[in-house]
């Protein structure tokens, strides 16, 4: 019997049944098929995701497989995953040189957790394989250092590697746990407040934007400080953001106060990338009963009624407390654990939605 002759016209055919469910096209238009190879019924190809944190992974590989297995002819199939994220961004402001998406971490009010929010996701995308980088614009409470390990870091500690191979030198950013940070905390002594007014806060901004040699980065997470005052407006004004987060406590008293500033963000014509609920729930570690001390499903509730994306609730654990005040947060120092499996779940869903909001703009650039 003569084998059949599989052709790359009937792979692509086959991949054109297959959507990305996020962005509603197939993989074929989306240009995410790459490298078909085919040796008989052996057929190797590359699926080209468009964020190394896709939670949707395994079911388009699985669809894919699928797909082609249906071929005739068709006896292995090997299939391998990679990433690029791509920089889609609306026009106007500032682009940071090679930073594709720079994403605002915001809430209407202090201690809901934004800080280690912001510093976890930040981790666990870089531990997906991408290349991330914090910017700690919440001057009045820059507590990104002491989450990250880097308390004894100063600016003039940084200013000693600067970044060669530019006319003007910058600013090399510290770097802990696969992430590169730059603080406002790095200025001052630990336990020193930082007293300025208002419009020397969109100067800080400007410079830890400008000045910073962040490098190629998928994603620059801004921890913003809570409110809507200048820091949020000199941003906006700075450059063009991928979106912003919201995280909020389950209670309607922190629900009210978060949806302002989500709506401050959507008056700047930002778009919402979704609403974390921190602090969600407590599992007693002697009962194993869950206790919603702040309330439940407030951030559920604000995200349906503002018709945002959910990004999921994230349990409230003395462990990650702890791991927060040695500087080793919970994705390292515990990786197994539901806290940590649970950033890496509302992870995935943020970069998932970038990557949905990153088709609504034309690319400035490719990078």
């Amino acid at each position: 019997m003569n084998p059949v002759n599989i052709t790359e016209t009937q792979i692509l055919n086959a991949l054109r049944t297959v959507p990305d469910p996020d962005l509603g096209k197939d993989l074929v238009a989306l240009n995410m098929i790459k490298n078909i190879k085919i040796c008989e019924g052996n057929v190797a190809f590359v699926v080209e995701l468009t964020t190394p944190a896709c939670p949707m992974k395994a079911k388009i590989e699985a669809d894919c497989r699928a797909a082609v297995g249906a071929i005739e002819g068709v006896t292995n199939i090997k299939i391998e995953l990679t990433a690029n994220v791509v920089a889609r961004r609306p026009q106007g402001g500032k682009v940071i040189p090679k930073v594709k998406h720079v994403i605002a971490v915001a809430s209407g009010k202090g201690g809901v957790g934004k800080s280690t929010v912001t510093a976890n996701l930040a981790i666990a995308l870089a531990q997906a394989g991408a290349k991330v980088g914090i910017l700690d614009a919440d001057v009045y409470g820059p507590t990104i250092p002491m989450l990250l390990g880097l308390e004894d870091e100063t600016l003039e500690q940084i200013a000693e590697r600067q970044a060669d191979g530019n006319v003007i030198p910058k600013i090399a950013p510290a770097e802990r746990h696969g992430v590169s940070c730059v603080s406002v905390g790095f200025l001052v002594e630990p336990g020193q407040p930082l007293v300025m007014r208002g419009p020397m806060l969109g100067k800080f901004v400007n410079q830890f934007l400008g000045d910073v040699a962040w490098g190629e980065l998928d994603y620059l997470l801004v921890d913003m400080p809570p409110g809507t005052g200048d820091t949020t407006i000199s941003l906006v004004d700075a450059i063009p953001l991928s979106g912003a987060v919201i995280v909020m406590t389950p209670q309607d008293v922190a629900a009210s106060i978060a949806v302002k500033s989500l709506k401050a963000f959507q008056k700047l014509n930002v778009p919402i990338l979704g609403i974390i609920e921190n602090m969600a729930y407590f599992i007693a570690p002697d009962t194993g009963n869950t206790y919603y001390i702040f309330g439940r499903g407030g951030g559920q509730d604000a995200a349906e009624g503002l018709q945002v994306p959910f990004l999921g609730r994230i349990p409230l654990e003395i462990a990650t407390r702890e791991a927060s005040d040695c500087g080793e947060p919970v994705l390292v120092s515990d990786p197994e654990s539901i806290q940590a499996k649970t950033f890496h779940e509302v992870a995935g869903k943020l970069a998932q939605q970038i990557s949905i909001q990153s088709r609504k703009f034309q690319p400035l650039m490719v990078l």
